[in-house]
């Protein structure tokens, strides 16, 4: 891929885990970057992030803005070339009023949608999600065609958002007959290493896994490597081939049991506290009464739905490592950063 030639990207949301690693490949790349933070006190914490990957900290500024008001995203985007919407509340559990998710996501959105298409960047990069692509089509294959179907029942605030989000910026870009102004990227559970201790509620499956529990729910999740998904929003930035489409961003599905062999086989001892059984469904619809983050997922409980990565691959190139790397990568590095709590006599 081309270097960056000096133009300059706006990436909302400096702070994620995804925008992190999209902030460093840029830099890395020789762009020139703007990112957005609510909390401006935060900006030393992004730039020791980035900077254990890259010393190019010239070619960043950090910008305060926040998706819940119209101020700053106007000029923000003027004289940018292309802008990476990452930022996205993506919460542990989820709220009981679907609206505290429903409504930033749609209206962040929108706001820096529109700022950059007043702005004529030449594309808008939105990371939405599978979750806009399976509700409603769990258990059966899906690709880029699919929508979620916002009418089908048990759907999660966190699904809503983020399909109506996504779809909200369809609308605008063909309201202004600036669609091919737009690409999204639908990634599945992000994982991978972390940059810094504040860890991202994506990670939760292998931190839960490591961390120990009496059983694993029979659960299956697609996943791909936090790197990779940055590598394929550059690509849909930059490649003609990606204007006005949609790109599912996973490597594997995988159930819960199978990232535990993984973690036992890569991780030896340290693993030791990752379980062996699997729980019965009727035990984890039990539990969730009392557990939001497992409540989020009872609906796909057996359910394995298998999305196509085809046009990815052979559209922009995409070509991600393999699951069962990033899996260990992951778990290396929540050790690292002490979120998770390895004995010590299990060392050596």
């Amino acid at each position: 891929m081309a270097d960056g030639d000096g133009k300059t990207v706006l990436v909302t949301g400096g702070t994620g885990y995804l925008a992190g690693w999209c902030i460093a490949e840029l830099l890395r790349r020789g762009y020139r970057v703007r990112t957005t933070v609510r909390n401006p006190s935060r900006e030393p914490e992004i730039r020791a992030a980035i900077g254990t990957l890259t010393d190019s900290h010239h070619n960043l500024s950090v910008h305060s803005a926040d998706l819940l008001s119209d101020e700053h995203w106007n000029l923000l985007a003027v004289g940018c070339d292309y802008v990476l919407h990452v930022a996205s509340p993506l919460p542990a559990s989820q709220p009981k009023n679907a609206d505290e998710l429903i409504v930033p996501a749609r209206d962040g959105t929108l706001r820096v949608v529109r700022a950059a298409l007043d702005a004529g960047v030449e594309r808008i990069v939105l990371t939405s999600s599978v979750a806009a692509i399976r509700g409603g089509n769990e258990g059966r294959a899906v690709d880029e065609t699919i929508w979620t179907d916002l009418d089908a029942s048990g759907l999660t605030p966190y699904v809503r958002s983020k399909t109506i989000a996504e779809r909200a910026a369809w609308d605008l870009a063909e309201e202004r007959n600036m669609r091919d102004r737009i690409a999204t990227v639908n990634p599945t559970v992000i994982i991978g290493p972390m940059l810094s201790d504040d860890r991202s509620a994506s990670l939760q499956v292998i931190e839960r896994l490591l961390n120990g529990m009496p059983a694993m729910p029979r659960l299956g999740f697609g996943y791909v490597d936090v790197r990779d998904v940055a590598d394929l929003e550059l690509r849909a930035m930059t490649s003609p081939e990606a204007a006005g489409e949609r790109f599912v961003a996973v490597t594997k599905f995988l159930w819960m049991s199978e990232v535990a062999e993984v973690l036992r086989e890569r991780l030896g001892p340290r693993a030791s506290k990752v379980p062996t059984r699997v729980a019965p469904n009727l035990l984890v619809r039990a539990m969730s009464l009392f557990d939001g983050g497992i409540r989020s997922f009872v609906g796909s409980l057996g359910k394995r739905t298998e999305y196509a990565t085809t046009k990815a691959h052979d559209r922009l190139g995409w070509s991600p490592r393999p699951v069962e790397d990033s899996i260990a990568e992951t778990a290396e590095s929540l050790i690292e950063h002490g979120a998770v709590q390895v004995p010590t006599a299990h060392f050596g």
